[in-house]
């Protein structure tokens, strides 16, 4: 794979207690270097218009002055340091690359994986929560429907992250040209992302959400995504697929009660790339959260491996009746809309 970095993500430095620490990236490079055919690639951080697409402008200014004037606690979980406007810019930029390079024909063994902190997908349209200050995944969708090179008419967003991805739902809840998909954890933060938020206005119908019970397991996040999933992208028919990538729902991962095994991303690897080649459509990893270092990189490597041609193996067993009971909810509230 094609990893996007940059050295100055490294520079948000939210304090010395805070999950969300450069240790992260430093931990996935480590383990990548053990593995064949890993590549690295810079990108040209976004500017202000670029991340205003998605955010409201003063919001987007306000941060940046903020930074300007040392960081500090934005929210009691969102903290920002000197570094961490440089950061926000880069992370979106690579983010952006990611999808450049996906729509140019980088697939396969070339498949591009932006590997940016701050993480984005909790940042709504005009403000910062859950340790995110720019939309990285938003911004790229964005981005790629912006530039008509491509000829991008709809974009969907599909998040692995434990948590709802609640600021992509805002920025798109009233658009019918991106797609959002959030598979998280009932009830954790933020406490959003029930079943029945799916979409509204001209977006109605084109998010939806798969609050997972907690404990659930590989067949369940499989079962979600080869259902569900698979048969809103199929009818929306998208361009582009962007996976918002955490790994926080590994079993692992020190604030969830999901129970993926690190084989789970490889699995949910594979069923994503068969159906973005089944869709026609270009796809792309953004990095969201994971927060264990071990498992996040583990579980990024195993991404990398499943690109590199190493077979996922599938797991034993059927999802619970919780899980199923979900999934039927959720094909109950598409069918209404």
């Amino acid at each position: 794979m094609q990893f996007g970095y940059s050295d100055v993500c490294l520079g948000h430095d939210p304090g010395p207690r805070h999950p969300e620490t450069a240790d992260r990236l430093r931990a996935i490079r480590e383990r990548l270097k053990r593995k064949h055919g890993v590549e690295y690639v810079d990108a040209e951080p976004c500017d202000i218009d670029e991340l205003a697409a998605v955010h409201d402008r003063a919001y987007v200014e306000s941060v940046e002055e903020f930074c300007a004037d040392g960081g500090g606690n934005w929210d009691p979980d969102t903290t920002a340091s000197e570094g961490t406007w440089d950061a926000i810019r880069h992370s979106s930029g690579l983010a952006c690359w990611a999808v450049e390079a996906a729509l140019e024909g980088d697939d396969g063994r070339k498949m591009p994986f932006s590997l940016g902190r701050p993480p984005g997908h909790h940042a709504v349209a005009d403000d910062a929560m859950g340790f995110c200050f720019a939309n990285n995944a938003a911004v790229a969708a964005q981005h790629a429907l912006d530039h008509d090179v491509h000829d991008v008419d709809r974009v969907a967003i599909i998040d692995w992250d434990v948590h709802h991805g609640n600021g992509t739902q805002d920025i798109f809840y009233d658009r019918d040209d991106v797609y959002f998909v959030s598979l998280h954890e009932q009830g954790l933060y933020p406490g959003t992302g029930d079943v029945d938020e799916i979409g509204e206005g001209d977006g109605q119908g084109t998010t939806m959400n798969l609050p997972m019970p907690a404990g659930t397991g590989d067949p369940g996040y499989l079962a979600a995504i080869e259902g569900p999933v698979s048969a809103a992208l199929e009818a929306f028919d998208p361009d582009l697929v962007i996976v918002s990538a955490g790994f926080d729902a590994h079993r692992h991962d020190p604030i969830s009660r999901i129970r993926l095994s690190t084989e789970a991303y490889a699995l949910m690897t594979d069923r994503l790339r068969t159906l973005a080649e089944e869709l026609d459509a270009a796809l792309s990893f953004v990095l969201e959260g994971g927060y264990g270092l071990d498992v996040l990189a583990d579980s990024v490597a195993i991404v990398h491996e499943t690109f590199d041609g190493r077979e996922p193996i599938e797991p034993d067993g059927d999802p619970n009746d919780a899980v199923e009971s979900m999934l039927e909810d959720v094909a109950d509230a598409h069918e209404r809309e």
